[in-house]
């Protein structure tokens, strides 16, 4: 873990992709395990047009999304709505989401997760084969 007294930095270009159980395309832009940050992580996700994340949920963990690029449509719990580049979702511990691209733009989020992102935390509520 890095020294409290350091500056925690990352830079973009070199935080290598990878995908989560979910299904989406995520940089693990600050994240405890890698940064040496204490408590949350925060990631971009990328969704390709017409693609899709898987319905999921986390047990332990509070995410935010900030959509930064494309629009979509969110399932939270029961709900379906619109977001769009510049929204902000809250999604509560335990709450089933996931978020499909409906632009022909990549649908870029900022995802903050507190705790930090785990695979551990993660429960897929639906097949990968849709």
């Amino acid at each position: 873990m890095k020294s409290r007294n350091n500056i925690l930095k990352t830079t973009y270009a070199q935080v290598e992709p990878y995908v989560t159980k979910d299904s989406s395309t995520i940089r693990e832009l600050m994240h405890p395990t890698v940064h040496g940050n204490l408590h949350l992580s925060l990631a971009e996700a990328r969704v390709p047009p017409g693609g899709a994340t898987l319905l999921h949920l986390h047990e332990s963990t509070e995410e935010v999304y900030h959509i930064t690029a494309g629009c979509g449509i969110m399932t939270l719990a029961k709900e379906q709505f619109e977001v769009n580049c510049g929204d902000t979702v809250c999604i509560p511990p335990g709450t089933a989401h996931k978020v499909e691209n409906i632009s022909d733009m990549e649908l870029v989020i900022l995802c903050c997760c507190a705790p930090a992102y785990s695979h551990e935390d993660t429960s897929l509520l639906e097949n990968i084969a849709r």
